[in-house]
């Protein structure tokens, strides 16, 4: 693998298995998603409900482990926020860059595998672009606007993330991390994906994917992220599911309550009261209450 400086252009580990994240982090080439996508907060009170009507219909996802995984995400933007302010302005074409970790947060090599994603929304559809580099490069392409050569990524979706990071400005924004609880969807659900996002929390410093550093609760620790994610619309239980806990479809983005989170913007409705924001140096880890199916309280 090799990297080679550009010319200026201007303008998922679940703690489950030792193998269970890698499987999730493996380099290989360009994959790409359309999707329809709902966003619920749901309170934790109400977890264990949804999750018995989720395993009653779906598969745990296999990749997660006994836990479910840590996610943490490196959102770049431009000075301005551009971005932020696509999103928050409800653009009907938008998008994001990122790069992903799946895992425990923590020392790694520069080698470990992470994701490289340019996240749009097309009218209502969601696009989702993803190549996977050794961390390393990852960071080199889109913080020191190298252009980066690895024999199993798509050249040319990185030479398009790094046409972007040029074109833009682009640098380091927010982190966002939590812990992911995934299902798929079986039979006449093939396509769908729920995930719950447990302690949704983020920093706007120390942008190292494996620094164990401090980080805020960017949604309160009472509410639980729930995602619909499908090829063309939610099954009727699944909106039934939803309206019978009184749950409402809202427009929630975890980058931009990270960059809420620390006063970069106005703060949203969803963040935890300023008196009671939470600080913690902590990795995340696993929910205690309630218990994931097949776990030990």
């Amino acid at each position: 693998m090799t990297s080679q400086r550009a010319p200026s252009t201007g303008d998922e580990t679940g703690n489950g298995g030792s193998d269970a994240g890698h499987r999730l982090r493996v380099p290989g080439k360009l994959h790409a998603f359309n999707r329809y996508e709902l966003k619920y907060l749901l309170p934790v009170s109400q977890v264990a409900e949804v999750r018995a009507e989720l395993t009653a219909r779906m598969n745990a996802d296999r990749n997660a482990g006994a836990n479910g995984y840590g996610v943490w995400s490196l959102y770049y933007d431009t000075q301005r926020l551009r971005f932020y302010y696509e999103k928050i302005e409800g653009l009907k074409f938008r998008r994001k860059l990122r790069i992903r970790r799946y895992g425990e947060i923590g020392p790694d090599a520069d080698d470990a595998p992470v994701s490289v994603e340019i996240k749009q929304r097309v009218n209502r559809v969601t696009q989702k672009r993803r190549v996977l580099l050794p961390y390393g490069l990852a960071r080199d392409l889109c913080d020191h606007r190298i252009r980066v050569e690895h024999p199993r990524a798509d050249q040319a979706f990185v030479d398009e993330v790094l046409d972007l990071v040029h074109r833009l400005d682009l640098r380091p924004t927010a982190m966002t991390g939590y812990r992911r609880e995934p299902y798929v969807g079986t039979d006449a659900d093939l396509g769908l994906r729920v995930t719950l996002d447990h302690r949704v929390r983020g920093r706007d410093r120390d942008f190292d994917l494996r620094a164990e550093a401090e980080n805020r609760y960017i949604i309160s620790p009472d509410h639980v992220v729930m995602e619909v994610k499908a090829n063309e619309r939610a099954p009727y239980w699944v909106t039934d599911m939803a309206a019978r806990f009184g749950l409402q479809v809202q427009r929630i983005s975890k980058y931009c309550q990270s960059v809420e989170a620390f006063g970069r913007a106005p703060r949203s409705v969803f963040h935890v009261p300023v008196e009671d924001v939470v600080e913690d140096s902590r990795p995340i880890a696993a929910p205690r209450e309630p218990a994931l199916p097949g776990t030990r309280p």
